[in-house]
């Protein structure tokens, strides 16, 4: 009777809890600056940095970026970082992602303006992506998609479909390094946008009471 070798334990990561922000209004109000949007991505993916840092990659003067840098703190979007050097202030992202719900009522625009300085963001981000894409390894060129599909739906079957692919991508990030933390060789930060959304001037926009 043959004996069977013991086969080796398999690497899996456990997964973990995604921190994530929900903003009150003043909050979003106050984070619906592009260059406070560009700090808090930069503090999320690449980690802790000062003041002095992220001025100059964002060239900007030290004035200008600590006080972008006070209004983040003042909301709970980032918090001081522990480090050796007490002679400089290190910032940290307190949490990984930022959650916005959807605005219940009709015509109400609270997220309005934190979404137009998302999207410009988000545009920009893309076109730099573009223009580096021909010099990307090709298994990186693979992975990379600019995809857009459009299907007949209800209201809640997009809603649906919206929340099944977000689950998906949420996942992929709880069994992932946190954001910030050095991780394993040939991994690098890899960026999802997700934009659903109903074909432009297929629905009745919101009227004003007593409009025609």
């Amino acid at each position: 009777m043959k004996t069977r070798r013991p086969q080796p334990a398999q690497s899996v990561t456990a997964p973990r809890t995604v921190s994530r922000v929900v903003p009150d209004p003043n909050a979003l109000k106050a984070l619906a600056h592009p260059v406070r949007l560009r700090m808090l991505g930069m503090l999320r993916v690449d980690g802790p940095a000062t003041a002095t840092q992220l001025a100059a990659r964002l060239g900007l003067n030290s004035g200008a970026t600590s006080y972008h840098l006070r209004q983040l703190a003042q909301y709970g979007f980032i918090e001081e970082a522990p480090h050796a050097s007490r002679r400089d202030r290190w910032w940290r992202a307190s949490h990984e992602l930022t959650s916005v719900p959807a605005s219940e009522t009709e015509g109400e625009g609270l997220d309005l303006a934190f979404n137009q300085a998302v999207l410009s963001l988000q545009v920009g981000q893309m076109q730099q992506a573009l223009e580096e894409y021909a010099e990307l390894p090709a298994e990186w060129r693979k992975a990379s998609a600019a995809n857009d599909i459009i299907i007949p739906m209800t209201a809640k079957q997009a809603e649906a479909l919206t929340r099944q692919l977000t689950d998906i991508i949420l996942e992929a990030m709880r069994v992932a390094p946190p954001l910030g933390e050095a991780a394993a060789p040939g991994m690098v930060p890899f960026s999802i946008m997700l934009h659903a959304f109903p074909y432009p001037g297929r629905l009745p926009h919101h009227k004003e009471d007593g409009g025609s």
